[in-house]
């Protein structure tokens, strides 16, 4: 039996994993606490962090129907993250891993949600042998990137933002419409009803030879058009389509690119996942290109898509059998960079 935690951001989630199954997943959220200040402020998402971690703990283990008594590991979210948040987090799963003398694993963040694709089924588990090389596009509010998947914890990264990622920019732009924060989903239920032809935006670098992001430039031709439309978001239809062809705009360039890649390897199957992958144009489109184009298609479920701690910890089993356990003064590293080789574990430091 494994403990996870996931305290990256503004989500407070644990979660006990057996041997690849989910036995339970609790996340406390934070958005109504934000919701105030139109975004996350990293001093109250950690003392929210500190209140929640213990009662979410409980749950978790109430819910497996098991004791503290039972775990055999601890999994934490070591990196990368806002740093308060995170060192919450990762030292409340030192502190466990000491008193029940078990080991500890830090798992990165962006790595669990690269496999978090493959985790299926009810009870939801992770099944390693249908995992088959593909690229992967993890897309959320702080990062956007393209892995090529070679194996099981083997992965080269393609590609990522030079500026705004794709969730980022769809919050931003929501902003400059007055949308209620969180604004990127509320831009995705208007767009819902939009009509995504009636005004354009750019793609972009959706042509260029590379495997890179930008949504900077799109964020900037939103509010020189919001600047000459002043009026258009006040009329409910206008705002609308605003909304449609914004999303259009983020969802078409993120598809392209992935599939841009996907060819230039010569591969038949794509994975998403991350924040943004809860989009239902996204999910729309990626299930209609993949069915035109013969490519197999694995996306995260929902559930699974925001921060969570069951892909923490099915990652972190994995992890733990692999590279070992991670030692136990090792620090928690908000700035952990997802390159293929950083996410091996640190050796252990010389006494």
């Amino acid at each position: 039996m494994l403990l996870s935690i996931e305290s990256s951001c503004d989500e407070t989630a644990t979660a006990v994993v057996h041997n690849g199954t989910v036995l339970s997943s609790v996340v406390a959220s934070q958005i109504s606490l934000h919701a105030e200040y139109g975004g996350v402020v990293p001093e109250l998402a950690t003392r929210e962090h500190l209140r929640n971690l213990l009662p979410v703990v409980r749950q978790a283990l109430d819910q497996a129907g098991i004791r503290i008594n039972d775990l055999q590991a601890i999994a934490a979210t070591r990196g990368p993250g806002l740093p308060a948040a995170l060192r919450a987090g990762w030292t409340s799963a030192q502190a466990l891993s000491y008193a029940l003398r078990i080991p500890i694993v830090g798992v990165h963040h962006h790595e669990a949600h690269l496999y978090s694709p493959w985790i299926q089924g009810t009870p939801p588990r992770f099944e390693p042998e249908c995992l088959v090389p593909h690229v992967s596009l993890i897309v959320s509010g702080g990062h956007t990137l393209l892995v090529h998947v070679r194996a099981l914890l083997d992965h080269v990264i393609l590609g990522g933002t030079r500026d705004d990622a794709a969730g980022e920019c769809f919050d931003k732009t929501a902003k400059l419409l007055g949308l209620p924060y969180p604004g990127g989903p509320v831009l995705d239920r208007l767009a819902e009803e939009g009509r995504p032809d009636r005004f354009h935006f750019p793609r972009p670098l959706l042509h260029e030879p590379n495997h890179d992001f930008s949504f900077s430039g799109l964020k900037t031709s939103v509010r020189v058009f919001l600047q000459k439309n002043p009026t258009l978001p006040d009329d409910p239809i206008g705002l609308r389509d605003i909304c449609a062809a914004i999303r259009a705009a983020i969802i078409e360039t993120l598809v392209g690119k992935l599939l841009a890649a996907t060819r230039s390897l010569r591969l038949s199957c794509i994975t998403a996942s991350g924040g943004v992958t809860c989009n239902r144009g996204l999910r729309r489109l990626l299930t209609e290109v993949a069915s035109k184009q013969g490519l197999s298609l694995q996306l995260s479920a929902p559930s699974l898509c925001t921060d969570n701690a069951a892909m923490i910890g099915v990652l972190g089993e994995q992890r733990l059998c692999h590279d070992g356990p991670t030692p136990l003064d090792a620090e928690a590293e908000p700035g952990w960079e997802l390159d293929g080789t950083s996410c091996r574990q640190a050796p252990p430091k010389p006494i």
